[in-house]
């Protein structure tokens, strides 16, 4: 079979289900035609559908496998002393697979907190009952 469906599957494939993964990778991702290859025919959506996850897992496999090739373009293009056709694209391009896969830069946030001279702890606060509170300690201000 295919090595990029080397993964533990979670669920047991048909021959048809594992012969359409090894034909979407052999034909690009095109998954009509890998259908086609794979003996089934009418709604091709419906077996993309039902291999939803394992169309996932293989695109992952796709792009783990070129992450190698991914950083070598970007040391490729940083060494190069000659103009390198469309540059800008291709790092984009390999900086995209690595990101995916998982090798990506790390932003790091240094923090430094220097405590002072120690705690400050305020006096207890005393609580006031307002049903205590007279009605002489109130002024009219209605004259």
């Amino acid at each position: 079979m295919n090595n990029y469906l080397t993964e533990k599957k979670d669920r047991d494939l048909t021959e048809k289900q594992e012969a359409f993964l090894g034909h979407l990778v052999e034909t690009g991702g095109d998954f009509k035609k890998s259908a086609e290859l794979a003996g089934y025919s009418g709604n091709h959506y419906q077996v993309l559908k039902s291999l939803k996850q394992e169309v996932v897992d293989l695109a992952s496999n796709v792009l783990a496998r070129e992450a190698p090739l991914a950083a070598f373009k970007i040391i490729e293009v940083m060494r190069s002393d000659k103009p390198v056709p469309q540059a800008n694209y291709k790092l984009q391009a390999a900086q995209t697979i690595l990101d995916r896969v998982g090798v990506s830069k790390t932003d790091r946030l240094e923090v430094n907190h220097n405590a002072g001279n120690g705690i400050f702890i305020l006096p207890e606060k005393k609580a006031i009952n307002i049903t205590e509170v007279s009605d002489a300690e109130y002024e009219d201000i209605s004259d």
